[in-house]
């Protein structure tokens, strides 16, 4: 018997269509996925440095107002670069930038979308492919003292120093961020206070023309301990609770110190101020060259409080407490009579002596200043500038570059001063003064990062 032969070609047809239309949507979906993938990464990147750009543009703007246009204008400027258009055909859209100011912090919220077109996918009725990214970054409240050094040796370089710290300044947000300002040469002044309660700071008193920075004059010697002891003071004398999260000291010298301050023991005890007793830096004239005024930046004592009428270095450092109590034990905090890290006696009894032991003295008392900032929390960054830095000086040859490591605990300080456990800044070197600004804004950045 024969059987009929039955066609099913056109069955096979279907088969053979519905199985190219899905593998085609494999293929289509396997592309436009990894096209998908590569617009998502771009984009995240493009969110992530819209966001920390507008936390740095914040900074600028005297009213919450003007610091809302500048963050959301620098967080188009830094979507745009980074996320061209028509990348892998995409189109992207940044969505308005949220700026919320909270008391201290401020909040940046920054979110995007792209659209790309998709290929084999369409087969299904698929145009086109949407991804999205956010970010928010957090900028927190920040207490801030800058110190800077105007002794003599920076006469020459008065104008660069001068406009690199107005630079620096105006990289900070006037009315959220606690700023205060001071210098210092032989001894230390307060040129203004950092705020204890309300937040903000008077930039324009600083950086005007005329203004603080402006009135600097660069005379006399290396108090660097001075100049320490008046930051960590200024951020301590804020309450507990007005406190910001982030407190910083950044501290900027050209050279080793060769002087401190306190009430020191002298002929017939007629003399019942403080002062700072300098010495010259070099060996070669080793002899005392002052007392000078506490506060001022350089201004000498004679009669009574001349440096001849001193008769010894004092056990403490006291030069902040009433000379009645100099000694007593609560008011023990910074040693100078000392056997680490240098040896320090009490001793003036010979020129040599005298240089070695003021040398050692101040450099001893600016670390243990520094060290007990960085113990209470508080940063430290550091700023040298000038070729002294890198010549040993002083009694033990020291660098004083070394000394400058060694204030903000950086990472490649020497082992003897390396706290792990404590808060490490960062140490810039500006050799000339076109490094000056740079070195500034790099400590700016290192600040501004810590602070999301």
């Amino acid at each position: 018997m024969r059987i009929p032969h039955t066609r099913q070609g056109g069955q096979v047809l279907i088969m053979v269509a519905l199985s190219a239309v899905v593998l085609i949507a494999s293929v289509g979906l396997a592309v436009d996925s990894a096209l998908g993938y590569f617009v998502k990464a771009k984009l995240n990147a493009a969110v992530d440095s819209a966001s920390l750009a507008a936390a740095r543009g914040v900074t600028a703007g005297s009213s919450e107002e003007e610091q809302r246009t500048n963050a959301r204008q620098s967080a188009k400027e830094f979507f745009d670069i980074n996320y061209p258009d028509q990348f892998l055909l995409s189109t992207p859209t940044l969505h308005p930038v949220g700026v919320t100011f909270d008391k201290g912090n401020v909040t940046i919220d920054v979110s995007a979308t792209a659209s790309l077109p998709v290929s084999l996918m369409g087969v299904l009725g698929f145009k086109t492919l949407n991804v999205a990214a956010s970010a928010q970054t957090i900028r927190k409240d920040l207490d801030m003292v800058l110190v800077m050094d105007t002794s003599g040796s920076l006469a020459s370089n008065a104008d660069a120093v001068r406009a690199a710290g107005k630079s620096f300044l105006n990289k900070f947000n006037s009315t959220v961020d606690r700023v205060g300002l001071l210098h210092f040469a032989s001894e230390a002044q307060i040129d203004v206070p950092i705020k204890q309660v309300e937040r903000g700071f008077d930039r324009a008193s600083m950086t005007m023309k005329g203004g603080k920075i402006d009135q600097f004059a660069f005379v006399g010697g290396t108090n660097s301990s001075a100049g320490m002891f008046q930051a960590r003071k200024q951020l301590n004398d804020i309450g507990q609770v007005n406190r910001s999260s982030l407190r910083v000291i950044v501290f900027f010298s050209d050279g080793s110190p060769a002087a401190f301050s306190s009430y020191f023991p002298n002929t017939g005890g007629k003399c019942k101020t403080a002062g700072a007793l300098a010495t010259f830096t070099a060996l070669q004239n080793p002899a005392l060259v002052g007392l000078y005024k506490m506060a001022v930046s350089d201004t000498r004592q004679y009669g009574d409080c001349d440096a001849m009428q001193i008769t010894a270095l004092p056990p403490w450092y006291n030069a902040n407490n009433a000379y009645a109590k100099a000694n007593d034990a609560a008011l023990r905090e910074f040693p100078i009579v000392t056997n680490t890290p240098r040896v320090v006696t009490s001793s003036l009894s010979s020129a040599q002596v005298q240089w070695t032991n003021v040398h050692r003295a101040s450099r001893n008392l600016v670390e243990a200043m520094a060290a007990k900032a960085r113990q209470e929390g508080i940063y430290v960054f550091t700023l040298g500038m000038g070729a002294s830095l890198k010549s040993k000086e002083g009694p033990d040859n020291e660098l004083g570059e070394d000394l400058l490591r060694c204030l903000a605990n950086t990472t490649d300080a020497k082992a003897a001063c390396r706290k792990p456990a404590e808060p490490v800044g960062l140490y810039c070197y500006a050799a000339t003064d076109s490094d000056l600004s740079p070195c500034f804004t790099r400590l700016a950045s290192a600040i501004l990062r810590i602070s999301k």
